[in-house]
């Protein structure tokens, strides 16, 4: 193991007792109605973390009821766009002043490094200011040229009851990508997490309840897909549901939702690729291949898991991806030096493990790594800084999404050939390229089907700026003013000036 950077298990104090979480059902916080519970162990430090209510049916009723009573005979949809913007306010403020409780929550529940947890809170405040600011600018339009008589106004008005259900990868972010846009546009939302990391969303229930939510404005419910998360999405009284995790579970969703034509917002997977070109600079280029691909563990839908290299610079390139990953500190992620944590289970390493082995029996070479890695002092499942090369395009680990850290490695001779390869894959959620010349930036980033592109850089992410993918990668967009779109509905209202309408039935 001596060719790759590891961090020991690190001397910290870990929590004496596991996080006790309960449902926020009307404002109240319950457990479940048959004191069913599940426990969440540390996918790196191998401890309890957490025990949480385990709710079914009779929860998810619950909490939609309580949704359904505050959006229609509540007063939350009616409130100013001031009165929300300081109530989001004061949640950003709150969420601010727990950085840290937070972060080790979330680290020891998802195994990611706790530099990076507290990077992603300070994120998720930024999103509550922003979404804040979006309540305060809110507004429809108005047609005043449909002749003298007449005047049109197109009021934008919210959806209703929001199913809110996020993944274990980043637990706190991703519903501060949704969650404060929701409320903003004046919906009610019941939110569930994932089972694998439900407790920081129950800190969020905490700072709702202390900035003075309205009692069933917000629910939470704890538990698994089955039945929760299922009962969700075909629940009658749920307007819209949200969903952000495996585009497979995606698919399910719509199925699910076509009964009632819920509205259906989808951020899914991804297999996204930087493309070099020969003019590249090949230094900036291989330090963000390398932050693309072991960020989170590459347990994250926009993991820069494939490159397509142009074939006068590949095994520069490679070289020098190579080298950095061998720098890049993979070990216990409540050592602040960490950068690659723990994988979030056995069975997910095991997948991971599967790919690198199938590409290995097709022929690929593995350049670095390959295998599952052990850390002194803990009990965690970890997987090497992996680069595979000598690929063909139809190879499985060249396309689906193998949610690890685990590089792929392409080339191709001219930009047809690039952009060929880039789309060859279902999905469409992110892509990058690298180029001096602005013209190959531009002409590729027209041409690659992807809902985000970047230019020479990788993974630089903006609340302004919208988020989302298109074919197989998901439905929507999230953050920006378009985030806030989606929990709109659009109500055209004519209206006629005077009594200047021509009779139809003659008199």
């Amino acid at each position: 193991m001596s060719h790759i950077t590891i961090i020991k298990a690190a001397a910290v104090d870990l929590p004496k007792e596991p996080f006790n979480g309960r449902h926020m059902i009307d404002g109240v916080w319950l457990a479940s109605s048959d004191g069913a519970t599940f426990e969440r162990k540390s996918p790196s430090h191998g401890m309890v973390v957490s025990v949480s209510a385990k709710g079914g049916a009779l929860e998810v009723d619950a909490a939609v009821a309580a949704a359904r009573r505050a959006f229609d005979a509540g007063g939350w949809k009616h409130t100013s766009g001031k009165e929300r913007a300081q109530v989001l306010h004061r949640v950003a403020g709150l969420i601010a002043g727990n950085i840290e409780r937070i972060a080790l929550l979330e680290t020891l529940e998802s195994g990611k490094p706790i530099y990076q947890a507290r990077a992603e809170i300070e994120g998720a405040v930024d999103l509550w200011r922003y979404a804040a600011a979006l309540a305060r600018t809110l507004h429809g339009d108005s047609h005043n040229a449909l002749g003298s008589d007449m005047l049109g106004m197109i009021l934008k008005e919210p959806v209703g009851v929001v199913s809110i259900i996020t993944p274990w990868n980043f637990p706190f972010l991703i519903v501060s990508q949704k969650l404060p846009f929701a409320l903003a546009a004046g919906c009610t939302a019941v939110v569930k997490p994932s089972e694998l990391t439900p407790s920081t969303t129950v800190i969020l229930g905490e700072f709702l309840q202390e900035a003075g939510f309205p009692e069933g404005v917000v629910n939470i419910v704890l538990g698994y897909g089955d039945p929760v998360g299922a009962a969700m999405s075909t629940h009658a009284d749920v307007d819209m549901v949200t969903f952000t995790g495996s585009t497979a579970v995606g698919k399910h969703i719509v199925a699910a939702t076509s009964g009632t034509l819920k509205k259906v917002s989808l951020e899914l997977g991804g297999k996204n690729p930087q493309v070099i070109f020969p003019d590249a600079d090949l230094d900036q280029a291989a330090d963000a291949i390398v932050f693309g691909v072991y960020f989170n563990a590459g347990e994250c839908c926009n993991s820069g898991s494939r490159i397509i290299v142009h074939e006068d610079v590949v095994e520069a390139l490679t070289e020098k991806v190579v080298a950095l990953s061998k720098k890049v500190p993979f070990g216990d992620p409540l050592d602040p030096r960490t950068q690659v944590g723990a994988i979030i289970s056995d069975a997910h390493n095991r997948k991971i493990d599967g790919y690198v082995n199938a590409a290995k029996d097709a022929g690929a070479d593995i350049l670095l790594g390959g295998k599952a890695l052990d850390i002194d002092g803990l009990p965690g499942k970890f997987y090497m800084p992996t680069i595979v090369s000598n690929l063909s395009a139809d190879m499985a680990i060249a396309r689906e999404e193998v949610f690890g850290p685990v590089l792929s490695v392409l080339r191709f001779k001219d930009f047809d050939e690039a952009v060929t390869l880039a789309n060859a894959t279902s999905y469409g959620l992110s892509a990058g390229v690298w180029s001096e010349n602005v013209h190959t930036c531009l002409a590729f980033a027209r041409e690659v089907q992807a809902g985000t592109v970047w230019t020479n850089t990788w993974m630089d992410g903006y609340s302004e700026m919208p988020f989302g993918g298109v074919k197989e990668s998901g439905l929507g967009r999230e953050l920006g003013r378009y985030g806030l779109e989606e929990f709109l509905e659009v109500k055209s209202v004519l209206m006629r000036v005077g009594k200047t309408r021509v009779p139809w039935v003659a008199k």
